[in-house]
């Protein structure tokens, strides 16, 4: 099945790059260019896109808006967002996960790695590192924010094994380290994750962990360790 990738970036030569790079993949496929946060939107909706590639400085409407919009319309709760981005702006990375953005990636990373977060976020998992999000996520969320969203009520429908899922989950372990630690199978593992999602209505991964640390279940004092 081939992914398909909307670029949005009000630069050129950085889209120019990006399709050449993401369309020499054989599972991959561009769909459509944008350069300003509006357009990428109008995109998102007209192309049905799986994955959008978005830089936070565009005209019109910034990448954290143009995530907001794409991410709170239910008609596109299948696209992802994977943030193109560098890791010095941290308050900028983790407005983008609050607006629903799968992931980050600084815009120097690794040809091979950036097409392997396309996939990644893809299939409904989140860019997440335990080494660089993690930090930024606690340090963030640590900070009062006017918006912010209150504890959700559904935290008390989780089973407490879904409770202990999800905050390895917000330490950044994956279904299979979830798995080895809780000693489970791998699919009982992804099985609690996707009932945690369901319960918290979070799109992926991304929002459990925003969810984690906003509703007090992990302290950003306190973030689980591997």
């Amino acid at each position: 099945m081939t992914i398909r990738v909307l670029l949005a970036d009000d630069q050129n030569l950085i889209r120019a790059g990006f399709r050449v790079l993401v369309d020499s993949a054989p599972d991959l496929e561009v769909v459509g260019e944008a350069t300003t946060g509006v357009e990428a939107v109008a995109l998102a909706r007209t192309t049905r896109a799986d994955v959008v590639l978005m830089d936070i400085r565009m005209p019109d409407l910034d990448g954290l808006g143009a995530t907001r919009q794409i991410t709170e319309d239910e008609s596109l709760s299948g696209v992802r967002v994977l943030i193109l981005t560098t890791f010095e702006v941290d308050e900028y990375v983790l407005q983008a996960l609050r607006a629903g953005a799968s992931g980050f990636l600084g815009k120097g990373v690794d040809p091979a790695e950036l097409l392997d977060a396309i996939r990644v976020v893809a299939r409904g998992d989140a860019l997440l590192s335990p080494v660089a999000t993690k930090g930024l996520i606690a340090r963030f969320l640590s900070q009062p924010e006017d918006s912010a969203a209150t504890v959700p009520a559904q935290l008390d429908l989780l089973t407490e094994r879904e409770r202990e899922v999800l905050m390895l989950v917000a330490a950044g372990l994956s279904n299979d380290d979830i798995a080895e630690r809780l000693v489970l199978s791998p699919l009982t593992a992804k099985t609690h994750v996707n009932r945690a999602m369901t319960k918290l209505g979070a799109r992926d991964r991304a929002q459990l962990v925003v969810i984690a640390y906003q509703s007090g279940l992990v302290r950003p004092s306190e973030p689980p360790s591997r």
